[in-house]
């Protein structure tokens, strides 16, 4: 019964979408006319779907935390048995929900949803907006020591991802509303439109693409809409303008930024220590893990309330200055610990409420400190604490501009901005210098997903040094004195001259920093020296086979800017020289090209054209059926931008009545029957690739 009641829900969904695709078809809007219709979409059901989810939560830590009072009163006057009971409940609920019936909604969120977009192109189970709010509702109502903001994201990342899929747009605007619905749900539940559109472009796409723009911030403004009119219009915390007792206190931020930099550290290294305690020493079904962390919370806010939950209270007591300055330090590492507890067991929250909570106790800390060691200045602690929230953000996200804006739309004073920019800034470089990666890229580079430059790596591995290389190069043979390797080095403008034997054979490159080595040495030394005693004979080599993206790896690895280019009969015989300005050149070239045509490019998978479209006089882009003798083969095997002159832009593969595009298709993509290609180039060139068999 049912799973024909799943299969009538599973036909009942295709024909509904398949029905709405016709008709935007049919109705021909323009992309932008398209894009903004859908991001008001998505940002009223992500609005409405945010809104829901903290009133869930409300509602359940309403009926666990009974009594009078703010929430830290309610949970500071629970009996301690029930205070260790009802987080074990709570993880004991979430724990089986998770793993048996919504596998989908395991995660923090914002790192599941960067992984859906890097590995997934964006899809996401329209499930998990369920699965997510429950267990999150669940995880924080019932104590867990966690924020909002991941589920959020996760859920509205969903709605967006469903509602992409429900109208079976392309890939490459399915990204886009992934990130509408990220933005949607920040926006809403923080009411905070603009650092909340920051934050799905700057954390979740990772690209500050025009195109992605717009919608974005159209959702998060009308998410925002819809939680000024259930929530209200309001900053979450009410502060005082930031008021510097003289100019030399600017100086303090230095130290301040410079200590949120090493918390933000300990804060990430302290979250993936304990996901690998439960994952590896818990030795008990991970299905139970959480009641554990639950218990575990439960014990720790016997003692220390303030950890119970999100934490809004307490942050708003230190920024008002109505805390004791020992409860705030030791809270600084409770909190961290408590956090990497419930996320590490297997809980369901976001990271960026107990940054905040752990900024305004570390801010709040420091101005203490500071009291104490010049009373004479009244230095205002809660300001430090406001300041300090943007510095644990900035740290642990590495998002400077949304850590800002962030702090900026949750208390509304602009007085905060200068000092809040030398904070942000510290705490980000010293941060980054201790841990590349960030609370959320940390978990993906673990998982082995590659994340920064995924377009361009798939570019630069699709052009040959063949097509770079330059036949222009500085040379001397061995015998070369002194004076006549400062000349040459002195009169050309690559920063190496190469050196070669009285045969022709390669020996290795002379550099500027070696010239300027024996430029220290005796008159009478420099005198004896020749071009082949100082030459570099451990220099990489390439030959016209190697794609760019292995040539750039080599210069990273080896600090180099110039790379030889080497015969590949002769492999002693230099030809050439790759370097690393041309590599970058056809690099932005390469994809300022792609940005310029994925639109039509796009637009012709929608429709399936069959005449070409003109891009600039002379050239067109096209799809075209994968000819016979290319079925089986990869696109680096077949050379096509070399042996054709063209570009492959996407492969578009059709299944029925539905079709899947692939944007920057990698180079060892397997070619289909099914499969057609989205290729650009000159008008001749195209038509000559069509005309293959």
């Amino acid at each position: 019964m049912l799973n024909k009641l799943r299969i009538w829900i599973r036909y009942i969904y295709l024909r509904l979408s398949r029905g709405s695709e016709i008709v935007l078809e049919r109705i021909q809007m323009t992309e932008f006319i398209y894009m903004i219709l859908m991001s008001v979409v998505i940002g009223v059901v992500a609005g409405f779907g945010s809104v829901g989810v903290k009133y869930l939560i409300e509602f359940i830590s309403e009926q666990v935390f009974s009594g009078e009072g703010s929430m830290l009163e309610k949970v500071a006057s629970t009996p301690w048995y029930l205070l260790i009971l009802i987080p074990t409940l709570g993880g004991l609920f979430v724990g089986p929900f998770a793993h048996f019936i919504v596998p989908a909604s395991k995660g923090h969120g914002v790192s599941e949803v960067i992984q859906s977009l890097l590995t997934k192109g964006g899809i996401i189970k329209p499930v998990v907006a369920i699965g997510k709010s429950i267990t999150s509702a669940v995880t924080i109502g019932t104590g867990g020591s966690v924020g909002y903001e991941g589920p959020i994201v996760h859920i509205g990342a969903s709605i967006g991802s469903s509602v992409g899929q429900f109208f079976r747009v392309p890939a490459r605007r399915l990204r886009t509303l992934v990130g509408c619905g990220a933005a949607a749900g920040i926006a809403a539940t923080f009411n905070m439109p603009i650092a909340g559109a920051l934050f799905a472009i700057e954390v979740i796409m990772m690209d500050y693409a025009a195109h992605q723009l717009f919608p974005i911030i159209i959702s998060s403004v009308i998410a925002t809409v819809i939680s000024h009119h259930y929530i209200g219009n309001f900053a979450e915390f009410q502060v005082s303008p930031i008021v510097m007792s003289s100019s030399y206190e600017i100086f303090n931020y230095f130290i301040l930024g410079a200590l949120c930099g090493l918390i933000s550290y300990s804060m990430i290294k302290s979250l993936y220590y304990f996901e690998g305690f439960f994952s590896e020493q818990v030795k008990i079904p991970d299905y139970l893990k959480p009641a554990i962390g639950g218990m575990m919370i439960g014990t720790i806010g016997v003692f220390y309330p303030q950890i119970i939950g999100v934490g809004n209270e307490s942050i708003s007591l230190a920024l008002n200055n109505n805390f004791f300055w020992l409860t705030a330090l030791v809270l600084v590492f409770v909190k961290i610990v408590s956090t990497s507890i419930t996320l590490g067991s297997g809980g369901s929250g976001g990271m960026l409420s107990p940054a905040l909570f752990v900024g305004a106790m570390t801010g709040y800390t420091f101005g203490e400190a500071m009291n104490f060691i010049d009373p004479d200045i009244a230095f205002n602690s809660g300001s430090y604490a406001f300041i300090a929230m943007g510095g644990l953000i900035a740290g642990t996200v590495r998002a400077p501009l949304t850590a800002i804006l962030m702090v900026f739309e949750l208390t509304r004073q602009s007085s905060s901005i200068l000092p809040l920019m030398i904070v942000v800034s510290i705490s980000m470089i010293l941060s980054s210098k201790l841990s590349r990666e960030s609370v959320y890229t940390l978990k993906l580079i673990m998982n082995k997903i590659q994340i920064k430059t995924f377009g361009e790596h798939s570019v630069l591995k699709s052009i040959p040094v063949s097509e770079v290389y330059s036949h222009n190069f500085s040379v001397l043979r061995e015998d070369a004195n002194f004076k006549e390797i400062t000349n040459t080095m002195l009169s050309g403008t690559d920063s190496s001259v190469s050196v070669i034997s009285m045969k022709g054979i390669f020996l290795g490159v002379i550099t500027i920093n070696t010239l300027k080595e024996n430029l220290l040495d005796p008159d009478h030394l420099r005198d004896i020296v020749i071009a082949g005693d100082i030459a570099d004979k451990s220099v990489p080599r390439i030959d016209i086979h190697t794609n760019c993206y292995d040539v750039l790896n080599l210069c990273r690895h080896h600090n180099v800017e110039e790379i030889p280019v080497m015969d590949s009969e002769q492999p002693n015989k230099q030809i050439g020289v790759l370097r690393m300005k041309d590599v970058n050149e056809i690099l932005q070239r390469e994809m300022d090209k792609i940005e310029h045509t994925s639109d039509l490019a796009s637009k012709i998978s929608q429709i399936n054209k069959e005449h070409d479209i003109a891009f600039m006089p002379g050239y067109v882009i096209a799809e075209i059926q994968v000819p016979p003798s290319f079925i089986g083969r990869t696109i680096a095997g077949l050379k096509v931008r070399s042996t054709y002159g063209v570009d492959i832009m996407s492969i578009k593969t059709t299944s029925g009545r539905s079709y899947d595009i692939k944007a920057l298709p990698k180079p060892d993509y397997v070619l289909k029957s099914n499969d057609s290609m989205i290729v650009a180039g000159e008008a001749e060139k195209v038509n000559i690739l069509k005309s293959v068999g």
